[in-house]
């Protein structure tokens, strides 16, 4: 099967300013009564139905006293409520701020004191559970905030329970009055989306996003994973999900916490009459091992499987053509600050020679550069406008080390998880794809193990493809090491193990976890740790 990137859908090019509202609302004129969103519990919005409930809730939220500016701590989980309220939010004028309920009391307090809301939305369930199952969530390692105590006007979604504030209005009520006869005017400029992304409780970040940045990169997305009218995208993703419905596509979602790699056979499902999925690689070998016994079997709707949030290792790449050889696996690139930056075939990322890990072609609109240490960074119409609190960004600095070739964005590796041995730079991300290439292996990390004098130990620790014996590989590995990796940047010890640490939602591949668990091993050669 031959393997390109598909062909761009109807919706708009992110390469101007693109209002998110704007765009979303003219689809829905469009399409009309076509089906927009199918939640969990599969009832179906219409596009028009959609458009409405949006506007309706704009209108009311303004009428209850929201002004242009405010912000809404939002904690509601996805879903054809989450999705209208969060859109109504901004519609009305104001800014949704996602706020992760079990991020423990103190990182909260510490988001909220930065945000500074003025409003506050969440399921009923949360507002039940913070004010009279707190020592049930405890005993579960779930601290969660007072949501009655914040102070803060209130919407919640679901069912009305006890525990939910007096005088909060209902998500669904506001959703079903009568839709304005005016639609908001576009407005690029007006901030609409805040995201927490790192820092610690004394110094909270979260990127701020306009109606104008998420147009841009939204639309660009749909654009550049080939979604448009009668397409169907399966994800529970809303970075996701509202490129599909900005391109005209319908957007279905899973069951409430479902991860396809607890349950791969009820995924692929799921998938019935999909032509696009979202999943992240760690989630994506489980399916393919259902797939290959015959436990599962994916749809032949399904045209293009995104994958992203983490590196898309070869191995992975491989057995995906193998399993399912009618579906095309595309690899997004961006951050927070900035999605898409660029999106990747999996042929295209097999067919790269040379090291390093093929990121593929930047999107249109989309400026790179790299700095004078090879740092990688990006600007465009989808960059956000900043960090709450801080200057306006004019580009991203990534953290990320990599290179144009032919036009190509090629990553060679983070700057945080460089090594320095003697006066050699080793950038792990330039050769983990290569090694993780390698027969036999289908993951391959690099990192710095200290050792009791001090030193750091460059470690390579690989976990098997197959039942290969974990002596064997190592062997075979590191005698195919030289052709691979520079002299001076070779592994001290290569280690295999049964699986490699992940962290986070994306289940990024953990370096500090990896480090604490080869910490024991930093005396032995080549061999085998579990």
């Amino acid at each position: 099967m031959t393997e390109t990137l598909p062909e761009p859908g109807p919706g708009t090019r992110g390469d101007g300013d693109i209002d998110l509202l704007t765009a979303l609302l003219d689809t829905a004129d469009r399409r009309g009564g076509a089906a927009a969103l199918t939640g969990p519990d599969g009832r179906t919005l219409g596009y028009a139905q959609l458009g409405r409930a949006v506007l309706s809730t704009a209108q009311r939220l303004r009428a209850a006293g929201m002004e242009e500016g405010e912000r809404v701590l939002f904690s509601v989980r996805p879903g054809p409520a989450g999705v209208v309220l969060a859109l109504g939010v901004i519609a009305a004028g104001g800014t949704v701020v996602f706020a992760d309920p079990g991020a423990g009391p103190a990182l909260f307090a510490a988001r909220r004191e930065l945000a500074a809301p003025r409003w506050a939305a969440a399921e009923s369930l949360l507002y039940a559970a913070a004010r009279y199952g707190r020592p049930l969530a405890r005993r579960r390692g779930l601290l969660l905030p007072h949501y009655h105590r914040l102070g803060l006007r209130h919407i919640y979604a679901g069912r009305r329970l006890p525990g939910v504030p007096a005088g909060a209005l209902s998500a669904r009520r506001l959703a079903s009055g009568t839709a304005p006869a005016v639609r908001p005017e576009p407005a690029p400029h007006q901030e609409a989306l805040v995201v927490f992304t790192s820092g610690t409780t004394a110094a909270p970040k979260a990127v701020v996003h306009t109606r104008g940045s998420l147009g841009a990169g939204l639309a660009g997305c749909g654009h550049a994973l080939g979604m448009g009218d009668g397409d169907v995208l399966h994800t529970d993703q809303m970075m996701m999900g509202i490129p599909a419905l900005v391109a005209g596509a319908h957007w279905t979602m899973p069951p409430y916490g479902f991860a396809p790699a607890a349950a791969p056979a009820r995924f692929a499902r799921g998938l019935a009459g999909a032509t696009h999925a979202f999943c992240v690689p760690a989630d994506l070998p489980a399916v393919i091992e259902a797939v290959e016994r015959g436990a599962a079997a994916v749809p032949a709707s399904l045209r293009h499987l995104v994958l992203g949030g983490a590196p898309v290792l070869p191995g992975l790449l491989r057995r995906a053509a193998e399993a399912l050889p009618h579906v095309n696996v595309l690899a997004v690139y961006g951050m927070t600050e900035i999605v898409p930056v660029a999106v990747a075939t999996g042929r295209q990322k097999l067919a790269h020679e040379g090291p390093g890990d093929l990121l593929g072609t930047p999107l249109p609109g989309v400026r790179v550069r790299t700095a004078p240490d090879g740092e990688l960074l990006v600007s465009g119409p989808n960059l956000c406008r900043g960090y709450l609190g801080g200057p306006p960004m004019r580009e991203h600095a990534t953290g990320d080390l990599a290179r144009l070739e032919n036009g190509r964005l090629v990553l060679l590796g983070r700057k945080k998880d460089m090594l320095i041995r003697g006066r050699t730079n080793i950038y792990p991300g330039l050769y983990e794809p290569a090694v993780a290439a390698l027969p036999g292996v289908a993951e391959a990390v690099i990192v710095g193990v200290p050792d009791d004098y001090g030193d750091e130990r460059v470690v390579l620790a690989v976990v098997p493809a197959s039942s290969a014996s974990p002596d064997s590989l190592a062997a075979s590995v590191r005698s195919r090491l030289p052709s691979l990796i520079d002299a001076a940047a070779l592994p001290d010890e290569v280690v295999v193990l049964d699986r490699i640490p992940v962290a986070g939602r994306s289940r990024k591949p953990d370096r500090a976890a990896l480090r604490a668990r080869l910490r024991p091993a930093g005396d032995r050669r080549t061999g085998a740790a579990r």
